[in-house]
Formats: structure tokens, C-alpha cells, sequence
């Protein structure tokens, strides 16, 4: 199972740890439930861990704009288990999950300033 917190500008966060070629870092994400995909990194984070470069995806942002985003190999400890997924290269700070990587899973939010985030698989 996985614990997160609801954060007092009402985001809900979760710990992930991504696996880089030399170390693993431990990065706040922010779960998103209007991003279809699985994962987005920051780019400093993405050259830090040395992840390897897939190609590229096109995307359409919240606004209607299409944006082009740089597609990285990322492997990630989800619910006790390695796991590969493609993880999109964002110039910005922040770190997002979204709905493919949550698929399969029971996600419980309490609405509330540190309110608890429970992801637990449905299997």
C-alpha cells in the first residue's frame, strides 16, 4: 500500500522512487487525474538519474494546446515491485503521476488539509 498526503493547497501527493543507472531518489508526485499518461519528471531529474531517452509523444494540454514532450524509460518501486513505465521529460519543477499508472489500483483521497491518500492494488 501506498501513503500520501492531501497538501494544504488541496494537491494530493504520494512518494515514488525512481530508479536511476547510479541511485534511486524518492520524489513527491503530485497525482493527476486529468493526465491520461503515467509519469512526468522533471528534466533535471530525468539527467540526474541518467534516464534513457525512448522518443518523443505528442500531447494536448488541459487548454486545447498541443505540446511535443521528450519520452524517457523509467523504472519505479510500485507497490513493492520494480516497474518499467514511459515517463514524460517537463521543464518544469513538479512531478505528476496519472490515471495508466494508477490503473489497477484503489486510490482513497481524504479531502481535507493532510488528509490521508491510500493506493492500494486491486488485486
Amino acid at each position: 500500500m501506498i501513503i500520501g498526503k492531501i497538501r494544504a493547497d488541496q494537491e494530493a501527493v504520494i512518494e515514488l522512487e525512481v530508479v536511476g543507472l547510479n541511485h534511486n531518489e524518492k520524489v513527491e508526485v503530485v497525482i493527476d487525474t486529468g493526465f491520461t499518461g503515467f509519469l512526468m519528471l522533471p528534466s533535471d531529474l530525468i539527467k540526474r538519474l541518467g534516464l534513457q531517452l525512448i522518443g518523443n509523444r505528442r500531447a494536448i494540454l488541459g487548454d486545447g494546446s498541443p505540446v511535443s514532450f521528450d519520452l524517457y524509460l523509467a523504472k519505479v518501486v510500485w507497490h513493492g515491485r520494480t516497474r518499467d513505465v514511459p515517463a514524460l521529460g517537463a521543464k518544469h519543477d513538479g512531478a505528476l503521476i496519472g490515471m495508466s499508472m494508477l490503473s489497477g489500483s484503489r486510490a482513497v483521497l481524504e479531502i481535507v488539509p493532510n488528509g490521508t491518500v491510500t493506493i492500494a492494488p486491486l488485486a
